[in-house]
């Protein structure tokens, strides 16, 4: 023990600037992800601001059983969770892919940078632009829409009075949102291809499509499993922003698409501090859980390779 206190204490000693340049970054770590941890327990409490996290009454489980009760809106939000990333994973894996492979097809490079600065521009717009934007295309008397709908004989929809459609509208804004920025990391892999692959490829008599199937889409597997795996992490969490941004506190849709994330912050405004810790706790572990089983999976299509 005595030899190993000595390395760390000459380690230390050795590397001294480096490790006093890393304290800034551990005392914000520690402040604002670890000391935070303490407030877990109010999940497990009636949390009252007099007694305190720890002097409050303990009720064990009763917040966790109260979300998944008939009265609460637990099972809905959870669902909606999972379909809106659900879909949205699915998506933003085969668009960003696609886009990335047909602009590395591109071979004028003026132009693909143009295609490629353009595709990535809705990523530094912020969900209220977004928002605004589909009130411009759905709105009753004069979004884009139902002028459309209206060219071809069909009667306008009262979009925002139908909350069956915007599951997808959410679902498509997103990709959109982010497909542009997840295409410049596939590009970026894409990058440091073998470039006689194809060219052996092309003697060979493959065409680009064939190129495209059996060399491009296999080697940008392990990129697609990290992105996958990054995603699957989060799966469980809905991006609060971009409810808010799209939807608003509309009464007609806000059931419709609220996810986790805005149930959280519904419930601490109305049913307390406990209740809405219980719903973060549990969106965490299953976050947890699902990214642990989706790493496993990777590790046994991906040769052994996996995010950890």
């Amino acid at each position: 023990m005595s030899l190993m206190v000595k390395g760390i204490v000459y380690e230390i000693k050795k590397n001294r600037i480096l490790y006093l340049m890393c304290v800034p970054a551990l005392i914000v770590l520690i402040m604002f992800c670890y000391i935070p941890f303490a407030g877990i327990w109010m999940a497990f409490t009636d949390f009252n601001v007099v007694d305190g996290i720890f002097g409050s009454k303990f009720v064990g489980l009763d917040n966790f059983t109260y979300f998944f009760s008939k009265n609460s809106m637990g099972w809905k939000v959870t669902y909606n969770t999972l379909y809106i990333n659900f879909f949205s994973l699915i998506l933003g894996i085969i668009v960003p892919v696609s886009i990335a492979v047909f602009l590395n097809e591109i071979r004028n490079k003026a132009y693909r940078r143009v295609a490629q600065s353009m595709m990535f521009f809705p990523y530094f717009i912020s969900w209220v632009v977004v928002g605004a934007i589909l009130y411009g295309i759905f709105s009753t008397d004069v979004g884009v829409a139902n002028n459309i709908l209206e060219f071809f004989g069909a009667d306008p929809i009262r979009w925002y009075s139908e909350p069956k459609y915007w599951k997808w509208i959410i679902i498509f804004s997103s990709v959109w949102k982010w497909s542009g920025y997840s295409s410049i990391l596939y590009m970026a892999a894409m990058a440091n291809f073998d470039g006689s692959l194809y060219e052996a490829a092309k003697v060979d008599g493959a065409n680009k499509l064939q190129r495209i199937v059996f060399l491009t889409i296999p080697m940008l597997k392990p990129t697609i499993i990290v992105l996958t795996l990054l995603s699957v992490g989060r799966i469980f969490y809905g991006d609060f922003g971009m409810i808010y941004g799209i939807v608003g506190n509309n009464p007609v849709l806000i059931d419709e698409v609220t996810v986790i994330d805005t149930y959280v912050y519904q419930s601490m405004r109305t049913l307390g501090f406990s209740y809405s810790t219980a719903i973060g706790l549990f969106q965490s572990l299953m976050g947890l859980i699902l990214i642990t089983a989706a790493n496993k999976s990777a590790k046994k299509i991906n040769d052994g390779e996996g995010l950890f």
